[in-house]
């Protein structure tokens, strides 16, 4: 498949989602992003327009770790969960980004739930 038109088509998912979602500060938005070789999790007040909280497999605890990319993927769900918890949140929406619900974002989802949070 073209890659143009792959990422084309994951963007035209993407704000399919987002017309349908959004973070408040209660309930904020927990957004995969998933590059080749990491992946990033964000909890977002898209009321504000902040980032209440961030994790990702670059983060020096997780990085350190020599595991493969699925769970890494736990690893980040793991820590976002206990980033929320401490800032006090235990509802949150997750945005999985225009990827398939599959593998790390899976993975990440997972761990998030696993961590305390419920979506």
């Amino acid at each position: 498949m073209n890659p143009k038109i792959k990422t084309q088509r994951r963007q035209n998912i993407r704000y399919g989602i987002r017309a349908k979602i959004s973070g408040t500060a209660q309930k904020p938005r927990l957004s995969v992003f998933r590059s080749n070789s990491d992946i990033y999790a964000q909890l977002i007040d898209d009321s504000k327009g902040q980032t209440i909280a961030a994790a990702s497999s670059k983060d020096k605890d997780i990085a350190a770790q020599k595991v493969n990319k699925t769970e890494k993927g736990k690893l980040v769900g793991a820590a976002i969960a206990r980033k929320a918890s401490e800032a006090g949140l235990k509802e949150v929406v997750f945005d999985r980004g225009g990827y398939l619900y599959h593998g790390r974002v899976k993975a990440v989802a997972d761990a998030a739930r696993e961590g305390g949070l419920q979506f």
